[in-house]
C-alpha cells in the first residue's frame, strides 16, 4: 500500500530533527522520570493558594502545554498584572534525565503535521500543563502596570493556582472584535468575561506605550500545514496575528520585562532575549527608499515603527510581504549570558533595553534557567547559575532555535512540494525572501510556499517582487526550484 502523504511527512519530521542535532523522543530514562512525577493537590510549604482567583488561559485551539495562565486586578497606582507560570522546575530538577534532554533540545518543534516536545507528553501535556480545572504548581509574576503603560520591577514567588478556562485564540478574537458572542466558558462566567476584558484593556496600554517608544510591530503571516481528519497536508495557509493573540504578546513582554529588570536590581545574572541593533541597516534605508518613505542613516527603532505603521495604513494587501522582508533585514533574535553590571544589548524590535525569556518554561528552555534563578531569588538562596555557565546555555539555546527553524522550514517545504508537485511548468507571483551566500529564496502564494530561485537570481534583493516559473519538487528532499521568469517570457 502506498503511504500516505501524513506519514511520509511524519518521517521527513523526525529525519530533519535528527539531522539537525535533536533527540526526538525522551530517553528511556526521562521517560521513567517523568513517569515518577506526582501531581500535586495541595500547597506546599511556602506555596501561596491562589486557586480560589479567576485564573484564564489563551492559546492555540490544539494546545496541550499550557505555560501560563493571567489574571488582572485594579489597584491604587494602576492595574495589577498575575501571570501564573507552569512551575515545570518542580517536575524537572536541575541535572535529571529529563533535563538533560532538555538541555540538549532547548525547545518545542512545531512542524505542523507533528509536535516534538521539549519535556516528555506527561510532563509537557499533563503535569506541567495549567489545564482546566486542574491544581498546578506555578511560579507567579506580579507586575505593577501604570495608566501610561510603564510597568514595575517584577515581584515572583511560588503558588498553588487553577485554571478556570481554556480558551483559544479564534473564538475569544471574534468575540473582542465583536464578530460572534462571547466563548462558552466566558458566557457562563461573568467575572471570567469581565476578566478578559480587562486584559485586553491593559494589552491596548501596553501596545501604545511601546509603539510610542518604537516597539517594532510586524505581520509576516507564518505559513502552517492545514491537516485534514486523516493528518493529510490539504494546504498552506498564512497564519496572521489575531486580537487575543495581541492580548497574550503584550502580557508577556511586560511580565519578561519586568522580571529581566528585577534580577538586574537584585544583582542577579541571568539570560537576555536580545535583538542587535540591524547590520544592513542601509539595505532597509534603500528598501523604505524604494517606497517613498525616508529613514535616518544610523539605526532608528522608532523611525522603523514609524515606516512600518505607514505601510499598514498605505500598502495593507503587501503588508505581510513588507514585514517578511523587514524581519529578513533586521536579523535574528539571540540569547546571551548578562551579569547586572555589563551594559544592556537590548531588543531592538520590542524598543527595551531589558528582556528575558520567562513565560513559557514548558516549551523553552531559557525560561526553565530563568525559572529556577526566580525560584532561588524567592527562597532567599544563592543564584543557581554563574554567568559563564549561562553563556554556555545561552549558546546552546540560540543554536538549536536556529535549527528548529530549520526543522520547521524543511517539514513546511515538503509540504509545499506535494501540494506543489503536479504544478511543475506554472508561474507564480512572490516575493524574495533570502539572497547571499547559500542561494536566493523566493516566497510564491496560492499556495503559500518559499523555494530557491536556481535560474536568473543574479541581481535580486530581499523585498523584491519577482515571476518565477517552477521548474522541480522533491516531496522526500523538500526541494522547491523556481527560475525568475523576465517580462515577456
Amino acid at each position: 500500500m502506498r503511504e500516505t502523504e501524513a506519514n511520509v511527512l511524519a518521517q521527513v519530521a523526525e529525519s530533519a530533527m535528527l539531522e539537525k542535532g535533536f533527540l526526538p523522543h525522551p530517553p528511556a530514562p526521562a521517560i521513567a522520570e517523568a513517569a515518577r512525577a506526582q501531581a500535586v493537590d495541595s500547597p506546599l510549604a511556602g506555596m501561596r493558594d491562589l486557586r480560589a482567583l479567576p485564573w484564564t488561559s489563551i492559546d492555540n485551539p490544539e494546545s496541550q502545554d499550557l505555560d501560563q495562565i493571567e489574571v488582572a486586578e485594579a489597584v491604587d497606582g494602576g492595574t495589577l498584572l498575575r501571570v501564573g507560570i507552569a512551575d515545570v522546575d518542580h517536575f524537572v530538577a536541575a541535572g535529571s534525565a529529563v533535563d538533560q534532554y532538555a538541555a540538549n533540545n532547548t525547545t518545542s518543534v512545531y512542524t505542523g503535521v507533528r509536535t516534538f516536545p521539549m519535556l516528555p507528553e506527561r510532563l509537557s501535556f499533563h503535569l506541567s500543563s495549567l489545564l482546566p480545572n486542574e491544581a498546578r504548581p506555578a511560579m507567579i509574576i506580579e507586575t505593577l502596570i501604570h495608566d501610561d503603560g510603564s510597568i514595575s520591577d517584577a515581584v515572583s514567588y511560588p503558588a498553588l493556582v487553577e485554571n478556570k478556562a481554556k480558551l483559544d485564540y479564534p473564538s475569544v478574537s471574534a468575540w473582542l472584535d465583536g464578530h460572534a458572542p462571547p466563548p462558552g466558558a466566558l458566557a457562563k462566567d461573568a467575572t471570567l468575561l469581565q476578566q478578559v476584558q480587562l486584559h485586553d484593556r491593559l494589552a491596548k496600554i501596553l501596545g501604545e506605550a511601546r509603539k510610542r517608544d518604537g516597539a517594532i510591530d510586524v505581520d509576516t503571516g507564518e505559513v502552517r500545514p492545514v491537516m485534514d481528519a486523516r493528518g493529510q497536508v490539504t494546504g498552506l495557509v498564512a497564519h496572521h496575528q489575531d486580537r487575543a493573540g495581541r492580548v497574550i504578546e503584550e502580557l508577556m513582554i511586560a511580565s519578561n520585562r519586568s522580571v529581566a529588570r528585577a534580577l538586574d536590581k537584585a544583582g542577579v545574572p541571568s539570560i537576555r532575549r536580545v535583538v542587535k541593533q540591524p547590520e544592513r541597516w542601509q539595505r532597509i534605508v534603500a528598501y523604505a527608499a524604494e517606497r517613498g518613505s525616508t529613514l535616518p542613516p544610523a539605526p532608528s527603532s522608532q523611525a522603523l515603527s514609524g515606516f512600518i505603521e505607514e505601510m499598514r495604513r498605505t500598502h495593507a494587501d503587501e503588508f505581510s510581504d513588507i514585514s517578511l522582508a523587514i524581519v529578513k533585514l533586521m536579523g535574528r533574535g539571540e540569547y546571551i549570558a548578562h551579569a547586572p553590571n555589563e551594559p544592556d544589548i537590548g531588543h531592538f524590535g520590542l524598543a527595551t533595553m531589558e528582556y528575558a525569556h520567562s513565560t513559557a518554561p514548558n516549551r523553552r528552555y531559557p525560561d526553565l534557567i530563568t525559572q529556577r534563578i526566580l525560584k532561588a531569588r524567592a527562597r532567599g538562596g544563592q543564584p543557581p547559575y554563574g554567568r559563564d555557565e549561562l553563556a554556555k546555555i545561552a549558546a546552546r539555546c540560540t543554536q538549536m532555535e536556529a535549527q528548529a527553524e530549520k526543522v520547521e522550514r524543511r517539514v513546511q517545504k515538503s509540504a509545499a512540494a506535494q501540494l506543489l508537485e503536479h504544478k511543475v511548468g506554472t508561474l507564480f507571483s512572490g516575493i524574495i525572501t533570502g539572497a547571499g551566500d547559500k542561494g536566493t529564496f523566493v516566497r510564491v502564494f496560492e499556495p503559500t510556499a518559499e523555494g530557491k530561485v536556481v535560474r536568473g537570481f543574479q541581481g535580486l534583493t530581499v523585498g523584491q517582487k519577482v515571476q518565477v516559473r517552477l521548474l522541480d519538487v522533491s516531496v522526500a528532499k523538500g526541494f522547491i526550484d523556481f527560475e525568475r521568469v523576465t517580462p515577456g517570457r
